[in-house]
């Protein structure tokens, strides 16, 4: 690669002026306007936005960079592909060294590994060194610890390609980081920022609860876990805003010296509650703020956990709260909130939540999903508004924990605004410019905050994390000087009780209807936790419900039984079998969904294929449309239960029959950046697909249901066409009291009369594909009101086995006397030809029997009309297509009680034949011919003994096999890849 002119020129500038560069007078700024930002401008990086790309999507940020302490408070410049941060460059200027100090380093890596960022940079120009920020850093590394690359200035041009290769925006585009981060190996010992945050805040609960509880041995446990909880938000809360600048720096570590550290500690929340007016901080009895915190500052703390709390909060901590994105302080408060304090005999554990266990852990969801569902639901509803009729928008999330899908929704509406604005600016526009770009006012924000977003849920602890991490987000880019000059007119930050609820999305009110409440102990009030929306949202609801509903709702809870069965009775509409509780919660929020609302959550897997979910996928289809509808398969971290994406809106009903495009198969790193080019569902191509179950959302693999589509497209008839009048029936079921099947011994032994006597076929174990292994079984075959006499010990013989035989030996088939119903008409026996299909396994087993046998219910009976070919039609049914396309029908495909399903087999298509064309007789007589070598083969399998005559034949069997599936993909048309799809199966 030849080395940019540009760069050449400014190596030769800094050479022949080094003295002068590597001066105290030459400060940072200077260093990064004549010689920083041309480095980068020239690896393709957009540095002043000439490009005039969206302020959401400037390619590179620069960062207002304050100093306390001598400490910066954040890096430079940050360098993104799209809205999403790639690694952080701090400058310094050239009388720093870089190769040997290592307070710079220390300084760099904070950021880098406090943002979750693969790596950074630091550079004078005179000297370039990239970090690795995976490794987490400390106060006593050396500069050289977690240096992927160093060299100087004048290695620049010796080193270009290397450089380029790494951080030129044209790699990172092409994924050079995401390959860095796949090669490198993580050290033993090394913890990404939310692990070790999660890890620092846990040991803070443990140690405050056993102080806690030391000194105010009266607590319960809920009120131990609200004030630790509260007490840790507020310190977190107030300790970032110290390092963005709202917050006068080290008022909390003040603290670390003197005693009464608690009483001193109140009094700057108290001051707090003077500025920020939110429910975080809120002591004292106001009009329309009841619910003011009175309990807390009365509560006694010691001295020590306190002061190592701070302490472990300051530098040299490896924290840079300044950049600290808040979606991971969100993530990590779902796994905090994941565990509960709990006393047993005045001890303090901490143990994982009920439901946790269920699950087998907290998994948060993943930013891009959040980010995508967010786009397709709240980007939809903006389109074509104004900042007027966008402030009546109202957004829930139903079910919010710590509030990562509200922060994704706030954060994309304080884009939209701030560009709103841009575009139609005037001299009253609620935004100003900035360092990094331009910026909403702290008051337009806490308005959209309070007009736009609204939550609910069930824990109270998950209710204030969702708060804090909102208010966070309203400081966010705030200044001390904007924040103080505010507080002269207004209170800083918006109260949030009325959008953020407590409760049970669920369950209302009307649940005690039935039930003695006395009979409730004070937990399970508790852990029921009524929700009345009527109350509770009561103008929202009488304006029609909110206009997008967004989220990731518990799957699986845990429910009792009083919840379950109200739960049974409320969503009966949806419930086939089995349920679960993401069920109820997309079925009762949908219902508050304003017209032209839009709907979107991530959902387990099931909801697109399983037959539970059918009826709700039909509620669905029949009430909303489908716009997004995603397979995502694995997307959590240390879970295996798949997942999915669906979004629909209450608007015009164009619904046919919906796929979806399918993502499972993609790594995790892939869906990241495929999600995005997803531009909604498939819709089956063709008009003609009645037969496809209503309740069809997908497939696994869409390509699958294309084959289904397009032969169901072109084949006009199906199995019904075909059928007599008898069509399809199932044989009868067992009755212990009017029939008993034996064997020949059996007849001997109680000298039976022939005219009682049936053969019979008792199920799958006989039926196979293309024969019947006959078994030595007859029915005794009684009229109800015959006189059992008449046959010679039958009485005795029925009294005796009915008090042997078992439930389980009848279901298993393991006695040798069965119980059957009798049947009420003869033509559940076998006349002349049927085909017989049998109901264990999740594909079609079809074979032909011309005797008269006795059916039981493990088999169905299909009668043809005259002068058709029951051989083309065994051939047809037995094929490996036609155990694809059943299972595509059914969705019983590893199913353990998979079951034939009368309905799916009359709707099965059959090529009609053409005898008039040529090929087309000749593939049916062909298909014919070779039924008929068939069943003569499994004829002479059962004559032989030797075991090489049974192999001969058992590939014989194969090949002819192998020989009917091929006809029949010829005779559908099937191309090589949609053999190769169904040969997969």
């Amino acid at each position: 690669m030849s080395i940019p002119a540009k760069i050449s020129e400014l190596v030769d500038r800094f050479q022949q002026n080094a003295s002068e560069y590597r001066s105290t007078t030459y400060n940072e700024e200077q260093t990064k306007s004549e010689f920083i930002d041309h480095f980068f401008e020239t690896l393709g990086w957009d540095i002043d936005n000439t490009k005039n790309a969206p302020e959401s999507y400037r390619e590179v940020i620069r960062q207002y960079s304050f100093k306390i302490d001598d400490v910066r408070k954040a890096p430079d410049y940050c360098f993104r592909i799209g809205k999403a941060p790639q690694f952080f460059l701090e400058a310094k200027k050239p009388s720093v060294n870089i190769a040997q100090d290592s307070k710079p380093a220390f300084q760099l890596r904070r950021y880098g590994w406090s943002a979750s960022l693969p790596i950074s940079i630091l550079t004078d120009f005179e000297e370039l060194a990239i970090y690795d920020c995976l490794i987490q850093p400390n106060v006593k590394d050396k500069p050289p610890v977690a240096r992927i690359f160093y060299c100087k200035y004048t290695e620049y041009i010796d080193r270009w390609n290397e450089i380029t290769s790494l951080i030129s925006r044209e790699a990172v585009f092409s994924g050079s980081l995401n390959q860095f981060i796949t090669l490198q190996t993580v050290q033993k010992g090394n913890q990404t920022v939310d692990d070790a945050f999660l890890n620092e805040i846990e040991d803070w609960r443990n140690k405050l609860a056993e102080n806690l509880i030391f000194h105010n041995p009266h607590l319960n446990s809920r009120d131990l876990n609200f004030a630790v909880q509260i007490t840790i938000n507020r310190i977190i809360f107030l300790r970032i805003c110290e390092d963005r600048g709202t917050e006068d720096y080290g008022t909390l570590k003040k603290l670390e010296q003197g005693s009464n550290v608690y009483e001193r500690l109140c009094q700057i929340f108290f001051e707090a509650d003077n500025r920020y007016n939110s429910g975080l901080f809120h002591f004292k009895n106001e009009q329309n703020r009841p619910d003011f915190d009175g309990f807390t500052p009365t509560l006694i703390f010691g001295d020590i956990p306190l002061k190592n709390i701070i302490k472990n909060l300051y530098y040299p901590s490896p924290y840079a709260f300044s950049v600290i994105p808040i979606e991971i302080i969100g993530q990590v408060y779902e796994q905090f909130l994941g565990k509960v304090i709990t006393l047993k005999l005045g001890s303090v554990t901490v143990e994982d939540k009920p439901e946790v266990r269920k699950a087998g852990g907290v998994y948060y969801t993943p930013t891009y999903i959040v980010d995508y569902i967010v786009k397709n639901t709240i980007g939809k509803l903006l389109e074509g508004k104004t900042a007027k009729q966008a402030a009546k928008l109202r957004i829930l999330d139903p079910s919010c924990g710590s509030g990562s899908f509200l922060i994704g929704a706030y954060q994309y509406l304080l884009e939209w605004y701030r560009d709103y604005y841009l575009k139609h600016q005037t001299r009253n526009s609620p935004i100003y410019e900035s360092i990094s770009g331009w910026q909403l006012t702290t008051n337009e924000k806490k308005k959209i905050l309070l007009d736009n977003i609204f939550g609910i849920d069930i824990d109270a602890q998950a209710v204030e994390v969702t708060k804090l991490s909102l208010l966070l987000k309203v400081l966010e880019g705030e200044t001390q000087e904007n924040s103080y000059r505010q507080t002269e007119l207004f209170r800083v930050l918006p109260d949030l009780d009325e959008n953020i609820r407590c409760g049970n999305s669920l369950v209302s009110s009307d649940f005690y209807d039935n039930i003695q409440m006395q009979l409730l102990s004070e937990d399970e009030f508790y852990q029921i936790n009524v929700f009345d929306w009527d109350k509770k949202f009561a103008v929202i609801l009488q304006e029609g419900g909110f206009d997008a509903i967004i989220g990731n709702p518990p799957w699986g809870a845990e429910l009792q039984k009083m919840e379950l069965d109200y739960h049974r009775h409320k969503n009966q509409e949806i419930i086939v079998r089995m349920i679960d509780s993401f069920m109820f919660f997309v079925y009762q929020t949908s219902k508050i969904l304003q017209k032209n609302g839009y709907f979107g959550q991530i959902l387990p897997d099931v909801i697109l294929y399983q037959i539970d979910n059918f009826k709700l996928r039909e509620y669905i289809l029949n009430n909303f449309r489908i716009n997004r509808l995603l397979n995502m398969g694995d997307v959590f971290e240390k879970v295996v239960r798949p997942a999915s994406i669906l979004t629909f809106d209450r608007g015009k009903l164009k619904n046919n029959q919906i796929l979806v495009q399918d993502l499972s198969s993609f790594s995790k790193a892939e869906k990241m950046t495929k999600v995005f080019e997803i531009d909604g569902y498939e819709n089956l191509l063709q008009d003609n697909i009645n037969d496809i179950p209503t309740s069809l959302f997908i497939t696994k693999n869409i390509s699958h249901y294309k084959i289904l589509a397009r032969i169901l497209s072109s084949c006009q008839n199906r199995l019904k066409d075909y059928m007599d009048q008898d069509g399809i029936q199932r044989g009868v079921s067992p009755d212990l009291k009017e029939a008993f099947i034996v064997d020949s011994n059996q007849i001997r032994e109680y000298r039976l009369e022939s005219a009682y006597l049936r053969k019979v076929l008792t199920g799958g174990k006989q039926v196979r594909r293309y024969h019947i292994d006959y078994p030595d079984l007859w029915l005794i075959y009684t009229n109800r009101n015959e006189n059992f006499q008449n046959i010679p010990n039958i009485c005795r013989y029925i009294d005796k086995f009915r008090s042997e035989i078992t439930c389980r030996e009848v279901i298993e088939g393991k006695h040798p006397l069965y119980a059957l119903h009798r049947p009420r008409e003869e033509k559940i026996f076998l006349k002349s030809r049927k085909l017989l299909g049998v109901i264990t396994q999740d594909r079609i087993i079809v074979a032909l029997d011309d005797s008269q046998f006795f059916a039981t219910d493990g088999l169905y009976l299909l009668s043809l009309r005259e002068n058709l070919n029951y051989y083309y039609f065994l051939a047809i049914l037995n094929s490996k297509l036609f155990v694809f396309l059943y299972r595509l029908l059914t969705l019983e495909k590893g199913r353990v009680l998979a079951q034939v399903k009368p309905t799916i087999l009359k709707k099965l298509p059959i090529k009609s034949i053409d005898f008039s064309n040529k090929i087309e007789s000749d593939s049916h007589d062909r298909l014919v011919s070779l039924v008929e070598q068939m069943m003569s083969l499994h004829n002479r399998l059962k004559a032989v003994n030797s075991p090489n005559e049974k192999k001969v034949i058992q590939k014989q069997i194969e090949i002819t096999d192998r020989q009917i599936d091929q006809l029949v993909y010829q005779l559908y048309e099937l191309t090589d890849d949609e053999i190769a799809i169904v040969e997969n199966i």
